[in-house]
């Protein structure tokens, strides 16, 4: 675990996101880092095909960084 630092309006945005999807913030901001890293390794896909995989790799266990990149890698 570690400390990020972001700016006054990025925590702005993700009060009022994490409140209105009932997260907590740092869930909200684990959320868009996974989509925002997701849709770098498969810019292919849009938000809503991130999100089937997302739910498929938590079917399966659980998100392995490691094995997406692979896959972006080879793909």
């Amino acid at each position: 675990m570690g400390i990020v630092k972001i700016s006054e309006d990025m925590h702005e945005n993700l009060r009022i996101s994490s409140n209105a999807l009932s997260r907590s913030i740092n869930a909200q901001a684990e959320h868009w880092m996974r989509i925002g890293m997701l849709a770098e390794l498969h810019p292919n896909l849009d938000h809503s095909a991130i999100c089937r995989l997302l739910i498929r790799a938590e079917q399966s266990g659980g998100l392995d960084l490691h094995q997406l990149t692979q896959e972006a890698v080879s793909a």
